[in-house]
């Protein structure tokens, strides 16, 4: 636990002096694109926040090299350096973008060959689900579902990034979650080492996020941009993939664990997906708005989520921060339904502690939704202003 909190405290320390340096940089050279109609922002501000974060995860994989702690990940480096060739791919992709607003075709092509680069170089698939047994798939099923996986994973990170922090402080949170969570399956797993890919990941991810936070925090001061978006959503998705793809069924059974046989099967599915929850429902709305009108499923609008609760009267920050508080609770709604069903708690009976997460979550969740659909009191208050502007005139 030590070396993996130490990589993510490397990696937020590179990722924070390389943002203000290129932060530094951007501005000295005006590296920064004029404000679109749908941007939230009001004036020109630098989207190369993701060259700083790639170079700080690229730097946190290199360092890890000197620790002996993470040699086992180095034991097939194909792995590694498929996983880290994809990230420079998507990274290049992405800041072309970011410079020069690429055609969308040419986005998903390379998205799909990083994709292909981290299943078919790597050897990183989803190879099994854990549902019911063992379920085998074929060599290209395993490979089509796994490229899939990661391309709409990338995309749904890159949808939500709309608001000043909102991004860098979902995934934060949903890769902390998902860290504990792995490092806890892998302990129940009876596994030799805590050392894996899949963990090693979400530490640097984590680290990533909190070192651009600052830079990024509303006011922003720079933007990750497609770069950084894309680069998290390839690495958030590898990692799910690491742990939860490749684990084998028998490594949960109950007599192994001392949990659920329920539990135990579906959260190494569900966890990853509650992770993305937020991205992937942006994501799915915004493909069946745009294609319903006859558009491409990646034409730019301003209806995504957070753009519809600015509409509402929320400001930057709340709208940022009720985010923040959805993901954290249903994520650790899962978590706490898997670590509350162990032997140890309450004299082992499960089905209690499931259903007080479960309430925990519902409570949470619904705590959410009443901050996120009524409007502020500021908001009410200007339009009431307007209405008595308007019969004043």
């Amino acid at each position: 636990m030590k070396l993996y909190l130490l990589t993510a405290l490397i990696t937020a320390a590179l990722t924070f002096a390389l943002s203000w340096a290129v932060w530094r940089i951007a501005l000295r050279y005006k590296l920064y694109p004029a404000v679109r109609e749908r941007d939230v922002h009001r004036r020109p501000t630098p989207r190369l926040g993701g060259v700083a974060m790639f170079l700080g995860i690229v730097a946190a994989f290199l360092i890890s090299r000197a620790f002996e702690f993470f040699d086992i990940i180095w034991i097939e480096p194909r792995v590694v350096w498929s996983v880290l060739g994809a990230t420079v791919v998507i990274a290049l992709i992405g800041l072309a973008d970011d410079l020069w607003d690429l055609d969308w075709f040419i986005k998903l092509g390379a998205q799909f060959l990083a994709a292909g680069i981290v299943a078919i170089g790597g050897g990183v698939q989803i190879y099994a689900l854990p549902i019911g047994g063992i379920a085998v798939w074929s060599s290209s099923v395993s490979i089509i579902l796994t490229m899939f996986a990661i391309v709409i994973v990338m995309n749904a990170v890159n949808f939500i990034d709309g608001l000043d922090g909102l991004v860098a402080g979902v995934c934060l949170i949903a890769n902390g979650v998902f860290f504990i969570y792995s490092y806890i399956l892998v302990r129940d797993a009876g596994a030799t080492t805590y050392a894996n890919l899949g963990t090693f990941i979400a530490a640097v991810v984590i680290g990533a996020c909190a070192g651009f936070l600052p830079i990024n925090w509303n006011p922003a001061k720079m933007f990750m941009g497609d770069t950084g978006a894309l680069v998290i959503g390839l690495l958030m998705a590898t990692s799910g993939i690491a742990i939860t793809g490749q684990i084998q069924p028998a490594a949960l059974d109950p007599d192994v664990t001392g949990r659920s046989q329920i539990l135990g099967t579906l959260i190494p599915v569900i966890l990853p997906l509650i992770v993305v929850l937020l991205p992937l429902l942006d994501f799915g709305l915004a493909v069946i708005r745009r294609m319903s009108r006859g558009k491409s499923p990646f034409s730019p609008d301003r209806e995504h989520l957070h753009h519809r609760m600015l509409d509402m009267g929320h400001s930057d920050r709340a709208a940022t921060l009720i985010f923040y508080a959805w993901t954290a609770i249903a994520s650790l709604t899962v978590l706490l339904m898997y670590i509350f069903t162990g032997e140890d708690w309450f004299g082992g009976h499960w089905f209690g502690e499931y259903w007080l997460a479960v309430a925990y979550g519902v409570i949470g969740i619904a705590a959410c939704l009443v901050l996120a659909l009524v409007p502020s009191r500021t908001a009410r208050r200007s339009d009431a202003a307007g209405e008595e502007d308007a019969h004043v005139g």
